[in-house]
């Protein structure tokens, strides 16, 4: 079945991490009118809670409160993620499908090495689905841009996207995996609950937020400079 092309699209290696790293700004692009998709890499089946059949459906559900127009999942293994050719062709196979204007992608280190290996993978994936030669059949397509979220990593963001309007969406979006978040003595001792979810994330968004003047933001890395059109119009004051 032939894919309608998204805008923008999230990757990123479990569901629930693009809930907690650039949700906001994903429902605040699609209110925008930008079509937007996300890509899991994994389904969590290595996690202490939930399933692969749970978090998938989870998935869904999040993916309709952030107006994602489409959802997938690529069914790599879950905490033995390699950059692989064979990760990166079938990741590449998926952008020259949706062929994404902009890609977001998790920051280049983390603690947990499927976070770090989703952006290699991600980022090559990128470059190789715009090789010609990758695949006869299909046409050709490069991302423009790439914008990395900031969440997982102690980093200096480039860049901060307001998501006053949508942080309360956001956690909403996160909530619907019950099998994560809920309560339930699995894991106890290792996630936290709902309430304590929100405080963190909401510490994290207001510091963010309060960087640009406004109550929640999401921070963005990018490699490369930014161009800047009109001086006199840059948002966030200087006094």
């Amino acid at each position: 079945m032939k894919i309608k092309p998204v805008d923008v699209l999230a990757i990123a290696a479990h569901p629930d991490d693009v809930e907690q790293t650039c949700g906001g700004t994903l429902i605040k692009l699609a209110e925008m009118g930008y079509r937007t998709g996300v890509l899991d890499l994994t389904a969590g089946e290595m996690g202490t809670r939930g399933n692969p059949e749970t978090r998938l459906r989870e998935a869904e559900e999040a993916a309709a409160k952030m107006l994602v127009r489409w959802r997938g999942n690529l069914h790599l293994p879950d905490a033995r993620l390699e950059n692989t050719l064979e990760a990166r062709s079938t990741l590449a196979a998926e952008i020259r499908r949706l062929r994404p204007r902009l890609v977001i992608l998790p920051y280049w280190q983390a603690r947990h090495p499927d976070h770090y290996r989703a952006s290699e993978i991600g980022y090559e994936a990128c470059f190789q689905a715009g090789l010609r030669k990758q695949d006869p059949d299909t046409e050709p397509h490069r991302p423009a841009k790439a914008i990395y979220s900031a969440q997982y990593w102690s980093v200096e963001p480039s860049f901060v996207v307001d998501i006053s309007g949508q942080f309360a969406r956001r956690m909403e979006a996160l909530l619907c995996y019950q099998s994560q978040y809920g309560e339930q003595d699995a894991g106890g001792d290792l996630f936290p609950s709902s309430q304590e979810l929100r405080q963190r994330l909401e510490t994290v968004a207001r510091g963010y937020g309060q960087r640009i003047g406004v109550k929640y933001g999401e921070g963005f890395v990018v490699k490369e400079m930014m161009q800047v059109e009109d001086v006199v119009a840059m948002g966030v004051k200087s006094f």
